[in-house]
């Protein structure tokens, strides 16, 4: 990726399109190089204008935005993605948390929190921030009664070993499947892997309930660092 982050824009309402571009234009480092409003027309826009970051919606009005994210993500695993978007609610970021999505902005937020959530899907795609990940976690916790599986005491040692104590603290970080097996230098089947035995040994179904589960038995930093 050059300096210059070219931005493919999918969004089913002008107003919001406008806003975006107007944003993007003053900034030297950035353009949008190409606008749609429907996800039939999304991934090829990606692919030819060799976009660096997309913003999209949730929303969309002949698909599901989060469903065009999980495409993209598989198709371009480098390609930033932001999903800005008007449906704030827990279980949406979460969704977008576990399919790889790089950065999840409320359309309230303020430009600056846009302008930051670009930039940092430009260089670190495969990483998570959210501004409100840390509350909707908390109230995920507050809300669900997760019991501990009879195998996992709570004051006994960790149950994972010290390659998936590594996993859970990179999942705890926001850091997507790829880019964990990037980092540790192992295929992308084997970083699947290891998030499985996590999933497993913890008795979670997903990221979300891992990282609570985590959290809940002291295996990962009640700080998450590297969420907004």
């Amino acid at each position: 990726m050059s300096n210059h982050i070219h931005i493919v824009v999918v969004d089913s309402h002008t107003l919001s399109r406008d806003g975006l571009r107007n944003l993007v234009s003053a900034q030297p480092d950035m353009s949008v190089v190409r606008e749609t409003a429907f996800v039939a027309e999304a991934v090829a826009a990606v692919t030819a204008e060799r976009a660096d970051v997309v913003v999209l919606d949730s929303k969309l009005p002949d698909g599901d935005g989060l469903a065009l994210a999980r495409e993209l993500r598989d198709r371009h695993p480098e390609l930033g993605i932001v999903l800005l978007t008007s449906d704030g609610e827990d279980d949406v970021l979460f969704r977008a948390l576990e399919i790889g999505v790089s950065a999840f902005v409320p359309k309230v937020a303020p430009a600056a929190e846009v302008l930051v959530a670009i930039r940092h899907s430009a260089v670190a795609a495969g990483s998570f921030i959210a501004s409100g990940l840390g509350s909707a976690i908390a109230r995920r916790r507050a809300s669900m009664s997760v019991s501990a599986p009879r195998s996992l005491p709570l004051g006994g040692g960790s149950p994972l070993s010290p390659r998936e104590a590594q996993v859970l603290e990179m999942l705890g970080r926001g850091v997507s499947v790829v880019a964990i097996g990037a980092t540790l230098h192992v295929s992308h089947s084997t970083a699947k892997t290891y998030v499985s035995r996590v999933y497993e040994k913890l008795g979670a179904t997903n990221r979300s309930q891992a990282l609570m589960l985590g959290l809940q038995r002291g295996l990962i930093s009640q700080d998450l660092p590297a969420f907004l």
